[in-house]
């Protein structure tokens, strides 16, 4: 009689009744509260989920320390005195619709700032969208005005830091002569650059010769009147170039000027620009000597300083010659005479 074929699964009595031996050994039973063994699939699934993990941080890392990931800081916690502005205001029209844009579309473009530690930031560049927040936060008090989106950046030096302030300006906005002047000026003056030339050539290394050299001409005009002028970033072209040959030949002018704005505030830039333009009228004209006009070759007459030029014409040149010197010298002149 044919042996019926068993359907119930094969148990170790029943091997044992049929003389065979397990072809296995048995599974151990699960005790409650402990966790079985992770198969070995999982295990490489864990330590591939890891290495994935870390890869991502420090690439973000990366991305943060190099300047590409955009991070959100506290109004607070930007110092946007961390530079000399180059910069003098913000015009009224300028900043009511930089904030009409802020409050519609909200911020687009990222500031510029470097890390000062301790939660600290250091604005290099983006001083009219922090400005426009800070005024919306104080007039608004939303939540969304009280943070600013910022790249971390890195410069080797101070001096690169300007450059990146002073570029990203003129690609936006584009700075006034004077503005550009007053800049050059006051980082001559602290010593990040050693000579007007030198700053000049590095802060506007993409200017022409002659836009570079309207530059230095204000200069001029920033050594004698800074902090007296109500609205020197609207001073057109063509009268600050007139205006700095004036105050060059008749050292008078920039007392009078200065007496006139303190008895007399103007009202506004027209105003302002309108009186520089009479005061100008009246200034003296220049000396022109007929004498034989030999030139005579530079000589060091202090350490740093070159004198040199013909008759009725003299030139003081080299590293020696800052606007610090400048407003000394013309003092001395003032007092000799």
């Amino acid at each position: 009689m044919a042996k019926r074929r068993r359907l119930t699964p094969v148990g170790d009595d029943w091997a044992a009744d049929e003389g065979l031996t397990a072809l296995s050994e048995p599974k151990p039973a699960l005790v409650p509260g402990l966790i079985a063994p992770a198969p070995i699939a999982r295990v490489a699934g864990d330590a591939a989920t890891t290495a994935a993990f870390e890869a991502v941080s420090d690439e973000l890392h990366r991305a943060r320390v190099e300047g590409r990931l955009v991070q959100t800081l506290p109004l607070a916690a930007v110092q946007d005195d961390y530079l000399v502005r180059d910069r003098i205001l913000a015009e009224d029209e300028d900043l009511a619709a930089l904030m009409a844009s802020l409050r519609a579309r909200g911020q687009q473009a990222p500031i510029d700032v470097v890390d000062l530690g301790a939660g600290r930031y250091g604005l290099i560049s983006g001083w009219r969208r922090l400005s426009a927040l800070r005024l919306l936060a104080a007039e608004t008090g939303e939540a969304r005005f009280g943070v600013v989106r910022a790249l971390l950046r890195r410069p080797a030096e101070s001096s690169d830091a300007y450059v990146a302030m002073v570029e990203e300006n003129e690609i936006r906005v584009g700075l006034s002569y004077y503005e550009r002047a007053r800049i050059v000026a006051k980082l001559v003056d602290q010593g990040v650059y050693h000579s007007t030339q030198k700053a000049l050539q590095s802060l506007f290394s993409t200017a022409s010769r002659a836009k570079r050299s309207k530059i230095g001409t204000f200069i001029g005009i920033v050594v004698a009147l800074d902090g007296v002028l109500l609205y020197p970033a609207r001073i057109p072209e063509r009268l600050g170039l007139a205006l700095a040959h004036a105050l060059e030949a008749d050292l008078g002018l920039a007392a009078r000027i200065r007496d006139r704005l303190v008895a007399a505030p103007p009202l506004d830039a027209e105003a302002e620009t309108t009186l520089l333009a009479a005061l100008l009228a009246e200034a003296r004209p220049p000396i022109v000597s007929h004498a034989k006009q030999s030139q005579v070759d530079p000589e060091e007459v202090a350490p740093g300083i070159s004198l040199g030029g013909k008759a009725g014409h003299l030139t003081l040149s080299g590293p020696g010659v800052t606007p610090a010197f400048h407003d000394r010298l013309i003092a001395w002149l003032q007092g000799a005479g």
